[in-house]
């Protein structure tokens, strides 16, 4: 913030800030984290997993304020023909930026893929973007005598990353909220195992997965011969439901149909 004030760069400004919103980020996925692996209750049968999501699509929104901003100002400066002066503090700080932020993207990329925690993901982007608009800076910084345009058109491409990034996280979170389909890989895996219950053709489809992150259920349609008891085909469900448990950890009911003929 210090050199952007002192070169009076938009761009080296709105870094600050970016770098700022990554505090109140990661702040926010701590909450979320503390909230989500609340056990199970009365109101809550499925658990609060889904807090994750929830806070995923805070950052993001966090994501779109900060990348409105660049671009508003970015424009501003482009329309006044506005020229930055930048010295060596602006480089030096921009260069130490670049590597802090790609080195706690990295890392919380790597928690996330250990834990498969959504929101630690979505933070992972933050820096990342914020790492990437950094880099943009310090090319403008570095071209800036060359071009004058180049701080806002830098400031422009970083708001557009931004905006991708923000895009991103919400169709993710928002897909889980309200229920997707299960991967082919898992419906396979799945049917497999119903093979081994009961191996004639039983015509599986309608598969839907509700994901509560600390807690998954999934649905979908089995198909038994129509001339079989009540009795036995529940006999069937229980086994495939406690399969699916034991193999997945995921918490499945299956509906039982009369077999097409």
């Amino acid at each position: 913030m210090w050199a952007g004030i002192v070169t009076g760069s938009i761009a080296l400004a709105a870094d600050a800030w970016h770098t700022l919103s990554d505090s109140i980020s990661s702040a926010v996925v701590v909450i979320a984290a503390k909230l989500s692996s609340k056990k199970a209750d009365k109101e809550h049968p499925f658990g609060h997993g889904r807090w994750e999501q929830i806070s995923s699509i805070f950052i993001a929104f966090i994501l779109g304020i900060i990348a409105y901003d660049f671009l508003k100002n970015s424009y501003t400066q482009f329309i006044s023909r506005g020229a930055v002066q930048f010295g060596t503090i602006a480089v030096i700080v921009t260069a130490v930026s670049i590597l802090v932020k790609e080195a706690l993207a990295q890392y919380a990329f790597f928690i996330a893929r250990k834990t498969g925690n959504m929101s630690v993901k979505a933070d992972g982007w933050h820096h990342r973007s914020d790492a990437l608009s950094s880099a943009a800076v310090l090319i403008g910084i570095l071209f800036a005598k060359q071009f004058w345009w180049i701080d806002s058109a830098l400031g422009a491409v970083i708001a557009l990353l931004l905006f991708f990034a923000a895009v991103r996280i919400v169709k993710e979170s928002i897909t889980k909220l309200l229920g997707e389909e299960p991967s082919p890989e898992l419906i396979e895996k799945i049917s497999n195992e119903v093979r081994e219950v009961y191996s004639s053709d039983t015509q599986l489809h309608h598969f839907h997965m509700h994901n509560y992150i600390l807690h998954q259920e999934l649905t979908f349609h089995i198909r038994l011969d129509r001339k079989m008891s009540i009795e036995t085909a529940h006999g069937i469900a229980s086994e495939i439901e406690k399969r699916i448990q034991d193999k997945f950890a995921i918490m499945s009911t299956i509906h039982v149909e009369p077999l097409l003929y």
